[in-house]
């Protein structure tokens, strides 16, 4: 009898919804359980909807929808915050974590009535499943929100909805159903609150760190989408056309972004940043580091473009080649964590920033650089970059970047997380920079043993838990604010379910992977 990998892959993803109901406990976690279940039975109507070619968009191919894996994430991550601002004692951001949960749940049940509703036959047991999921969430939410959280989930839903028919439209087979949740109702969510903060008064004195990213986001999305609409109409490719786009990029980012920042900050921001940078010599002397990484990144790409130059077609890297860029992500990550978070923080931004650009420029052929960024990300190709966009390099660094990002600042003890918490903003470099890669590179070279139903290896996952046990050891011995106590056991166990779900998962693993570590290590 063959194994479902999707079943496995459900089975690690209920283990973990456990552990957090477990640790949580409470209304909510519950919901947490009724909404598995619900996309659970969901996820097997997507994945004939996506097998037949009757879902509503053009989505990703070779992959299931993972509407369960994604459906999971943003309520268990709020569910992790809250516990953490409930034992600060942090009462706004207990809430705003209550918020993050619920609206997590709401994109997940949207979701749920878009495949019920195109469906045919209409799944009689499924739609009961969905309708008692969805009536206890909605009870549960009625007597824990207040109006106004209410709304602003409602706001959340509605811009999600608006950019899912925009950019599934401009970006076919470029997502399944499970990573768009995730990273549209990210976007949306991110949307949302920068309005709610632009809009309520700018507070005097407020880092203008922590508004670097959703400014850089939004700013990144309404180029793109701008262009997108704009060239339907034009050519891209003259000279003109990029003198256009260079120009307006120019007045997006001098003219809205930078004074957006500085009404959100209170402060100007490059005079900010200015002084950030140089605050102590040591960020000069990382920055230099970062860059000689940056320069040996470009290598790899220059090296694997450079091999048969005069044959007719190139040959696409391997896995092993793209790894190096991995490893690369743990070298300059690491550092970063252990010597200044702050400047980890501002410099993932900008390179995030960077990477959407320059997606921009070769997607829509800008010159000069368009067609030369073709040529040398093309070598660079798997299966996973159907679409018009290549992501796989941002959900690298998304992945790296965002428990950086998340890290619970406000709930944060004077001391720092106790326990596994003090993982935390390492979860991306463990799951994706050591454990990915490790997995990858030892399974294709001495791996024998398949999981059932994969082309993953036993032996690769093995040495990728071990690996990753021996980098949580160095980061306690780089890293003196670390300290695990007696959550030993609970860090090996966490690495060792995400270790699985990467052996089953057919999503993007670079973004999957860190966020449920993290949600595990936050607990």
């Amino acid at each position: 009898m063959q194994t479902d990998p999707v079943l496995v892959e459900s089975l690690v993803v209920f283990s973990i919804v456990l552990c957090v109901h477990v640790a949580v406990w409470n209304q909510l976690s519950w919901c947490c359980i009724a909404l598995a279940i619900q996309a659970f039975y969901v996820q097997h109507k997507w994945d004939r909807l996506l097998r037949t070619g009757a879902a509503v968009f053009h989505f990703r191919p070779s992959a299931n929808s993972g509407v369960l894996p994604a459906s999971m994430l943003l309520p268990l991550l709020g569910l992790a915050l809250r516990c953490r601002c409930i034992a600060v004692g942090n009462v706004y951001f207990e809430r705003f974590a209550m918020v993050v949960t619920v609206t997590g749940m709401m994109l997940a049940l949207f979701l749920s009535l878009i495949a019920l509703g195109v469906t045919r036959p209409v799944p009689t047991n499924t739609c009961v499943i969905a309708g008692v999921a969805a009536s206890a969430i909605f009870y549960t939410v009625k007597h824990t929100l207040t109006v106004s959280e209410v709304i602003e989930v409602l706001e959340v839903l509605l811009i999600f909805v608006y950019l899912s028919l925009i950019l599934l439209y401009l970006l076919p087979r470029c997502f399944t159903p499970g990573e768009a949740l995730l990273v549209l109702g990210g976007i949306s969510f991110i949307i949302n609150q920068l309005i709610k903060r632009s809009l309520g008064s700018g507070a005097a004195g407020a880092d203008p760190l922590l508004f670097l990213l959703p400014v850089a986001v939004v700013g990144c999305v309404l180029l793109g989408v701008v262009f997108a609409l704009l060239f339907l109409f034009m050519e891209s490719e003259t000279w003109a056309a990029s003198a256009f786009f260079h120009t307006m990029t120019a007045v997006l980012g001098l003219g809205l972004l930078v004074p957006w920042l500085s009404l959100l900050s209170q402060q100007h921001p490059v005079a900010w940043l200015l002084l950030f940078l140089t605050q102590s010599p040591a960020r000069l002397w990382l920055l230099a580091y970062w860059a000689v990484l940056t320069l040996a990144a470009v290598a790899v790409v220059a090296r694997q473009n450079g091999r048969h130059v005069g044959g007719a077609t190139k040959p696409r890297a391997s896995s092993t080649v793209r790894k190096y860029f991995h490893l690369l992500v743990v070298l300059t990550f690491g550092p970063g964590l252990a010597l200044d978070r702050p400047l980890l923080h501002l410099a993932a931004v900008a390179c995030l920033t960077v990477f959407l650009f320059l997606e921009l420029v070769r997607v829509f052929r800008i010159r000069p650089l368009g067609a030369p960024l073709r040529r040398w990300l093309a070598v660079f190709l798997d299966e996973r970059d159907a679409g018009p966009v290549v992501l796989t390099h941002i959900y690298l660094l998304l992945g790296v970047s965002l428990p950086v990002w998340l890290s619970p600042g406000a709930c944060t003890p004077k001391g720092g997380l106790a326990g596994a918490g003090g993982l935390v903003p390492y979860a991306g470099v463990l799951a994706v920079g050591v454990g990915d890669t490790v997995a990858s590179v030892f399974g294709s070279a001495v791996g024998e043993i398949r999981w059932p139903g994969t082309k993953k290896t036993f032996e690769g996952t093995a040495t990728s838990v071990f690996a990753q046990v021996i980098a949580v050891a160095i980061f306690l011995i780089a890293d003196g604010s670390i300290n695990l106590n007696s959550s030993y056991s609970w860090v090996v166990g966490s690495i060792a379910m995400v270790a699985m779900l990467e052996a089953y998962t057919s999503q993007i693993d670079n973004l999957l992977l860190p966020l449920y570590l993290y949600v595990l290590l936050l607990l």
